[in-house]
This record gives structure tokens, sequence and C-alpha cells, in this order.
């Protein structure tokens, strides 16, 4: 499996991806979370033009689409019913997905740990609804520290895997 930045070639299968995560979520009871067709091939696109979109190829074919920037996020300024589990600069991954064919493949865990390698202080958050992302985080290293809201005023998990510092 190689991870690497997406391309303008790549936009159509990545929105592919996503349409099929999004139908994947409602089978898995996760009514809510990316409606109104969101991400898309638009979204993809701008993420490209900042830098940081990715895909995962595995035999030649792309099986996942993901954001990754290394930075702060506004939305991870506040934090509530929890805490992070530190404060030093960190990456976050959002927007990930992966495709029927791939999935329960342990794609995410490579992902996770792929972008653990280039920035050992992830954060990411979930929708409350989307369990079989929730179960890939903790399997990963993550650990839940509380409740964050985007900008839409959305609730969302947040979840940090860092360095043990000792």
């Amino acid at each position: 499996m190689t991870i690497r930045k997406t391309t303008v070639a790549d936009v159509k299968r990545a929105a592919e991806i996503y349409d099929s995560a999004r139908s994947f979520m409602r089978e898995c009871g996760n009514m809510t979370q990316w409606n109104s067709g969101y991400p898309n091939a638009e979204t993809v696109v701008e993420d490209i033009r900042e830098g940081n979109s990715f895909v995962l190829e595995n035999d030649g074919r792309i099986v996942a689409v993901f954001y990754f920037s290394v930075g702060e996020d506004p939305t991870y300024k506040n934090i509530y019913e929890g805490a992070w589990k530190s404060d030093a600069p960190y990456a976050v991954i959002h927007r990930i997905a992966v495709a029927d064919e791939a999935r329960g493949k342990g794609v995410a865990g490579f992902i996770f740990s792929e972008c653990y390698k280039l920035f050992p202080n992830l954060k990411i958050d979930t929708h409350r609804d989307n369990i079989p992302m929730q179960r890939a985080l903790l399997g990963a290293g993550f650990e839940y520290c509380g409740i964050i809201y985007l900008a839409s005023g959305e609730e969302r998990l947040a979840y940090q895997r860092v360095v043990n510092e000792r």
C-alpha cells in the first residue's frame, strides 16, 4: 500500500469513494453525517489546491482518500467535557473514506500509522453515530478526549494520538 498526494486525475475516483462511504454510513445507522453530498469532487479539488488531499493505493488502485494537514484546526481550539492529551503542535486527519472493496482490511489503520510516522501528535474527530470510525480510532491507539463543535455548530467526538511523554 502506498500513500501519495491526490491529483486532479484522481478526483472522480475520490468522489466515488466518498459516495460509497456515505452509503456505508447509512447502512451502519449513521443517518446524518456527510449529508447533502458532502464531501464531493469540489471538496477534493479544494483539498488538492491546499496540498492536503491524499489517496492510498493498493496494487495500483485507489482504495482510500483523506485530508492530512500539519497545523492548528480552528474547531479544535475549544474542547468540552474533556481535554486534549497534549497542547504541542499537531497534525489533523479529516474526511477519511475507504472503498467498499478495501473495507475491513486494515486500510484506515495503515493510514493512521503512516500519518503518525510523519507527525506523532495527531488529532481527529468523528460523528457520534460513526461507530466503525470510533472503533478504528481506538484500535489505532487514539484516545477519546471530549467534544468539539464544527463551524456549523455540529457536535463531533474528538480523539488524539500522541507520543507518550514521560
